[in-house]
Formats: C-alpha cells, sequence, structure tokens
C-alpha cells in the first residue's frame, strides 16, 4: 500500500516489454495518478501488481505494468477509488449550486440534461426580469400619470421667403403647469412662433381640443406660456432641477414628428450646457441639461421627467446631423422655465438683471495660473460700464468673478445666466481675485431695461 504521509518514499513504474524510458514519480504524484484514472482497484493497491496491458507497445507486442512499492503501511484507511465511467446522470458532485448539471469526464450532455439546463437557465432570467421590471413599472407609471397634462400643439405657420408665400405646420408639445394666476401651458416659443392664437390647435391626451386665448413668450431663453379658457386638465408636478445629477433616468413625453405623447427613455447626459448654437435662434440665457432619452422635432416644449413623475426640464433642441435623434438632447431645468414663465405671467416680460460688465469670452481655467489651485473656473472682467451696479460694486478691468450669488462661475456664459435670472433689485454677494488676492463684495442688480 502506498503511504501518502511520507513524501520521501519513492514509487517506480515501469513499462516492461517496450522502448518507454522508466518513468519516476514521488509517492503523492502516483497516488494522484492512480485515485484520478483508477489505474489500481483498491485490494490490488497494498500488493505489487503484474498483468497484462491494454495498450500496445510501438512496435505491436502486447507489454505488461509493474508498480513496486517501498513505502511503509499507512495506519489510515485508504481513500475509495473511483473508476470513472461514462454516465448519462449526473452525480451529486457534477450539480452546481444553482441545480444544474455540469460537464464532466467521459460525460456526454443527453435531452434531460439540456431541458435541465434550460429550464434552470429561464428561472434565473425571472429572477432578474422581476428585479429589472420594477424599475419598468416605474416608466409606466409615470407615463400614466404625466400624460393627461401633456399637451399636442399644432401651430399654422405661413411666411415668405425668396419671394414666395410658403403655408405649413409645425407640431410640438406643451405641458400644464400651475401658477399664481390659475393653470397655464408651458411650451417653447420656436413651436408657436409666427401663429396667432386661432391658428394655435391645443389637443389633450384624451383627445379634447382648445384654442389658447392669450400667448406670453421671451426670446432670449425660448420660453412661453398660453393661457387656455376652460382648460380642465390635471397640472402636472414640478421638481427641483437643482437637485438633479448625471446618471439620473429621465423620461421624455412629446409629439416626435407628429406622434402625439410619445414616450422615451434614457439617462442625464450632462448638465449646464450654455454654449450651444441653435440654428437660426439666439438663445442669450442658456443652461440646458443634456440627455439621450430620445427627442425627436415635434418633441419641442414636452416635459423631462424623473421616476418620481415630477417635470425637470423643457424639451427644446436636439444635437442632429440627420434630422433624428441621435441620443443628444437639450431641456431647460425645470426652474429657470418656470421662473421665466412667471416673469412673463406677471409683468409681461422676462425682467432680466444687469450688472454692466463686459467679459472677456477666451478666459479659460489655464488662464488663472497659480489660482487653479483654489479656483476652478470664472468670469474676467473686460470693461466696467460707468454707473452701472457693477462700477457702485467697485469692480475693476481685470477682476476675475468666480462665485456669485453664492455659486461657483463656472465661465462667462454661465455668469450671464445666472445675472440674467436674478431678480431685480436683489443685493448679490461676489467672490472676486484681484492681483492675485481674494475680496468679497456686493451688488444690487437692476433691470437691464
Amino acid at each position: 500500500m502506498v503511504d501518502l504521509s511520507q513524501p520521501s518514499g519513492r514509487t517506480r513504474c515501469r513499462v516492461r516489454n517496450s522502448r518507454r524510458l522508466a518513468i519516476s514519480l514521488t509517492g503523492a504524484a502516483l497516488a494522484w495518478l492512480c485515485s484520478t484514472h483508477s489505474i489500481l482497484p483498491r485490494a490490488a493497491a497494498q500488493q505489487s501488481y503484474s498483468g497484462p496491458s491494454r495498450y500496445a507497445s510501438p512496435q505491436g507486442a502486447s507489454a505488461t505494468a509493474s508498480v513496486e512499492s517501498n513505502a511503509k503501511p499507512s495506519l489510515t484507511a485508504p481513500a475509495p477509488i473511483r473508476s470513472l465511467r461514462p454516465s448519462l446522470d449526473p452525480s451529486p458532485s457534477s450539480v452546481s449550486s444553482a441545480g444544474v448539471p455540469s460537464a464532466s469526464v467521459g460525460s456526454l450532455p443527453t435531452a434531460q440534461s439540456i431541458q435541465a439546463r434550460r429550464e434552470a437557465l429561464f428561472r434565473e432570467l425571472a429572477d432578474e426580469f422581476n428585479a429589472f421590471d420594477r424599475l419598468g413599472n416605474l416608466v409606466r407609471k409615470v407615463s400614466q400619470l404625466v400624460k393627461p397634462s401633456v399637451i399636442h400643439i399644432e401651430a399654422h405657420k405661413s411666411e415668405t421667403k425668396g419671394g414666395q408665400y410658403e403655408s405649413y405646420d409645425e407640431a410640438g408639445s406643451g405641458v400644464v403647469i400651475n401658477t399664481a394666476d390659475g393653470l397655464w401651458v408651458l411650451t417653447n416659443r420656436h413651436v408657436i412662433l409666427g401663429s396667432q392664437p386661432s391658428e394655435i390647435l391645443l389637443r389633450s391626451a384624451d383627445g379634447r381640443q382648445y384654442h389658447p386665448s392669450r400667448i406670453l413668450s421671451d426670446e432670449s431663453t425660448d420660453v412661453a406660456v398660453m393661457k387656455v379658457p376652460d382648460l380642465r386638465l390635471p397640472p402636472a408636478r414640478t421638481g427641483d432641477s437643482n437637485q438633479v445629477n448625471i446618471g439620473d433616468f429621465t423620461i421624455a413625453i412629446g409629439s416626435p414628428f407628429g406622434l402625439s405623447h410619445s414616450v422615451t427613455f434614457g439617462i442625464l447626459s450632462a448638465k449646464g450646457r450654455r454654449d450651444l448654437s441653435l440654428g437660426d435662434q439666439k438663445i442669450d440665457l442658456q443652461d440646458f441639461f443634456q440627455t439621450d432619452a430620445a427627442i425627436n422635432p415635434g418633441n419641442s416644449g414636452g416635459p423631462l421627467l424623473n421616476l418620481r413623475g415630477e417635470v425637470i426640464g423643457l424639451n427644446t433642441a436636439i444635437a442632429s446631423s440627420s434630422g433624428g435623434s441621435e441620443g443628444i438632447g437639450f431641456a431647460i431645468p425645470i426652474n429657470m422655465a418656470v421662473q421665466v414663465a412667471d416673469e412673463l405671467i406677471r409683468h409681461g416680460r422676462l425682467r432680466r438683471g444687469y450688472l454692466g460688465v463686459t467679459l472677456e469670452p477666451d478666459f479659460t481655467v489655464s488662464d488663472l495660473g497659480p489660482l487653479q489651485a483654489v479656483a476652478n473656473g470664472g468670469a474676467k472682467v473686460k470693461g466696467v460700464r460707468r454707473g452701472s451696479p457693477a462700477a457702485k460694486a467697485n469692480l475693476q478691468r481685470g477682476d476675475i468673478i468666480v462665485e456669485f450669488n453664492g455659486s461657483q462661475v463656472d465661465n462667462d456664459d454661465h455668469l450671464v445666466a445666472q445675472v440674467g435670472l436674478t431678480p431685480i433689485g436683489s443685493v448679490v454677494p461676489m467672490i472676486i481675485y484681484r492681483d492675485g488676492k481674494r475680496y468679497r463684495t456686493e451688488v444690487e442688480l437692476t433691470d437691464v431695461n
């Protein structure tokens, strides 16, 4: 018997009547060989064995194998040695923790084992689907909840180009919001631009049709609101767009290519897009969200939602070389859109804050020099208008505004948007860098008009 407890014990395995070289194996190696390939039965493993071999020598003559052991007998019971035989039924050791037969040496897959494997995979898919389907349920519930508040817009427009008169219809979307003056339909200015109230048809999800009685819009933000008589639709709930983060799930509802109340799903891809060129339109105050939820022509003015069913943005534009969705859509943050809408309803126009400075457009973070260690952005003052709020706050040419009203300034476009949307008459704290030193000051904004 081979004693596996003595590493110095040596067993030799020789193939007689052949030209093979003798192979010397340690006791542990032979034990592994015997237990794995069933060279010896248990009874014969305790003594030398000589018998015919099933394998032929290179010359075709029969050969015999001999196992000789000089190791001391072991006091422990030998481990059982199993011979490997092809089996149609999986052994207990060949079954995984999931109850799925695993492949074993010498076994062939059967229809029964294949079907068992398929059933196990179906169970795994069911478990994973249950977790994923909860997300799908959220999307369905949000869609059902908000759809009654979404309006399909058809605006009849006419214009003269190159001496030729053109008349056409343009589709868009809107969303009902609750304001201090009651229910209004919030949308983009470019959706209804050039149309009279009688030329604008509003259709709800249940098929009811309306015409607006009053239209207010702002060119600098592309926001518009419409007053609709006898509007009896539930208003959408607005969220706090300042709390939205990149990677949050988003849902867009609108009328892409005129297909009303279509729903798409994606994530928020980026925030603070402020240097977009939107065709012939010039939007001065930009602070767009970017989303990969499919937005196409006709989605403009529709809501961008979070999974709580709250409106977090107003779908406005797409970046596309084909005219369709390429996964890059832009939405106005709802805080900004509602603020503009409130100004339009209260005052008939957006009263924009005025600081009274011109800014260096080519200034970048790299121009901060040593200040990069304490500032991640800013806007450099190129000039200060006499008698302006900035002049009264003692701002000078060359100052770098790094913080406005408690928020960090990323660049010149960011400062323009912040100033423009700050309520008139507000006293706003600012932090500037001048000659490498940090200063704090305050400015009282006036109306740009």
